[in-house]
């Protein structure tokens, strides 16, 4: 049976690897897909609601997403969401749907975005450290509480070390996906 402590830091490992996972899909590689636009909120009647939510969202090429609201009402609002949200895009309005054309990246911008990458897996990374940490503490507690012996905090100790191992290499590996997709011509 798996320690508590164990168990908790693997989940919370886990939940910092899924969350730089979503934070690097909504960084543009030149194609087109639609984690783009996740971000997006649009006013719908006073309360800003994610574009999933008030539109169908398709890739139409490689270059090109299409928006096609569910209430031909919202297009100026969805329109003007996609131009404030700084991503560099801008959609076309046709009255009933949205073309978002995804521009070629520049050489400098590439460069840009795998520093960005980057970046957020050094955070990423170190919140797996961060919860490694906490382990560790808690781990040491229980020992010096009673609640565990010294030999089974140090194995504790070793398979915390390992969980950690892997959700640093799974980042890593992440990164390296990212970086030759963002480099790819």
């Amino acid at each position: 049976m798996t320690n508590p402590i164990v168990k908790d830091a693997k989940h919370r490992m886990g939940k910092s690897v899924e969350t730089y996972r979503e934070e690097i899909a909504k960084i543009r590689t030149g194609k087109a897909t639609t984690a783009l636009l996740d971000g997006i909120k649009v006013d719908y009647y006073g309360s800003p609601t994610p574009l999933n939510q008030v539109a169908n969202l398709t890739v139409l090429d490689a270059h090109t997403l299409a928006i096609t609201p569910w209430d031909k009402s919202m297009i100026q609002e969805i329109d003007k969401a996609i131009q404030s949200a700084d991503l560099g895009l801008n959609p076309i309005n046709d009255g009933t749907n949205i073309k978002v054309p995804i521009p070629p990246l520049t050489e400098e911008r590439r460069k840009e975005l795998v520093k960005l990458v980057k970046k957020y897996a050094e955070d990423a990374k170190i919140a797996v450290r961060n919860v490694r940490r906490d382990a560790n503490e808690h781990l040491k507690k229980a020992e010096k509480n009673k609640e565990i012996s010294e030999d089974e905090r140090d194995d504790l100790l070793d398979e915390v070390q390992k969980i950690t191992d892997e959700h640093i290499k799974e980042i890593d590996e992440i990164t390296g996906l990212k970086e030759k997709e963002i480099l790819e011509v």
